[in-house]
């Protein structure tokens, strides 16, 4: 984001097509090896045969809910992967996994491990890695209205009915956001610390204030600090759809947000329609943040968005290794932090950060160099 104007009288539009020349410049970084490249290409395509795979267990669990033969169908294939949870317990010596719950968690923290190192490394070139954490603060002033309005109704709340209202929170945060940075004369990370502070302020106001008369079935507690259990269908659901949006507009404009990233001047004068790209990407990441909050809670989300990213950061050989490395560091984090919370029975969200961590203290070890943001 930012609070430039254009030259020509503040308007970022054009009649121009985004078609300018985007073209990715090139750096003195070496590129990488063919083998270092093919492994990265098998690793992404590991992941993405995987979000496919989570992906196919969400349909199946909505369409067997569905009358006549393709639910019955449906129902069918969802009890196959009920069966190989019972022999995952089975091998494991645990009592989780043949529970439709524990699956739907499974997938949402897998989808969400690949668009938020996907979104996060935007926002890190960027130095806008506060974002997120705002972002999740006004997710959580989204899920204290759910519950508020939820109760004032009278109708039963769910655990998805209150991820699409932070959503929808959290998307008009991010606008706001942006027009605040872009309308006032405050330096960047000010209206960052209003929107942060205010928003986790209602947040508790409401919850406090409606805790006498408001009755759902979920702690707040819950979303602070991230839980596995409160991963319902509805919300696993959504969180599917939003995957392969964020997925698809970041392929779709992955030249435009580099050529922002990296010389947004230079963009202006290219007549790009900077301030329109500028709240596609704080929309995208508020779209990352209210899936990841499920899984990581409120206070650890941004982590998932920044820490892949340095890791890779201390490893890659330019930007799009960066973003491929972030990917996968990302779904490493995620399979190996889930991992150990059902080990050890402790919160998901410090675990997959605590490994998220051990994983950039690594890849710190390693590197022989300082992290380059090139942007070949």
């Amino acid at each position: 984001m930012s609070g430039e104007t254009d030259s020509s009288g503040g308007s970022d539009t054009s009649d121009t097509p985004d078609t300018a020349d985007t073209t990715e410049p090139t750096t003195a970084v070496a590129p990488p090896t063919p083998l270092r490249r093919r492994i990265q290409e098998v690793g992404l395509l590991v992941v993405g045969l995987l979000g496919l795979f989570m992906i196919g267990f969400i349909v199946l669990d909505w369409l067997r809910t569905l009358p006549g033969s393709v639910g019955g169908l449906a129902a069918g294939g969802f009890g196959q992967f009920l069966l190989v949870g019972a022999w995952m317990d089975f091998y494991l010596g645990t009592n989780v996994f043949r529970h439709p719950f524990m699956w739907r968690a499974i997938a949402t923290g897998v989808l969400v491990g690949i668009v938020g190192p996907l979104v996060g490394t935007y926002l890190v070139h960027r130095q806008m890695a506060l974002i997120g954490e705002t972002l999740a603060h006004t997710a959580f002033a989204g899920v204290a209205i759910g519950i508020v309005v939820i109760g004032a109704l009278g109708v039963s709340g769910s655990g998805g009915q209150l991820v699409f209202v932070a959503l929808i929170v959290s998307i008009i945060a991010a606008l706001g956001l942006q027009w605040l940075v872009e309308h006032t004369d405050s330096y960047g990370d000010v209206p960052i610390a209003i929107v942060l502070t205010g928003s986790f302020a209602v947040g508790t106001l409401l919850i406090s204030w409606g805790r006498s008369f408001v009755s759902v079935p979920i702690d707040i507690e819950d979303f602070l600090f991230g839980d596995l259990a409160i991963v319902t269908a509805d919300g696993a659901r959504l969180v599917a759809v939003l995957s392969v949006v964020v997925v698809g507009l970041v392929a779709y404009n992955y030249k435009q947000f580099l050529f922002i990233t990296f010389d947004e001047k230079a963009a202006r004068v290219a007549r790009l329609r900077v301030r329109w790209y500028n709240a596609l990407l704080v929309v995208l990441t508020a779209i990352v943040v209210v899936g990841a909050m499920q899984i990581l809670g409120v206070i650890l989300v941004a982590g998932l968005l920044v820490i892949p990213v340095a890791a890779a950061s201390q490893v890659a050989q330019g930007f799009r290794e960066t973003l491929y490395l972030s990917v996968l560091f990302g779904q490493a984090s995620i399979i190996a932090g889930i991992g150990v919370s059902i080990w050890q029975g402790l919160p998901s969200g410090g675990s997959v950060i605590v490994v998220a961590i051990g994983i950039y203290l690594s890849a710190t070890v390693v590197s022989d160099r300082s992290p380059v943001l090139s942007q070949s």
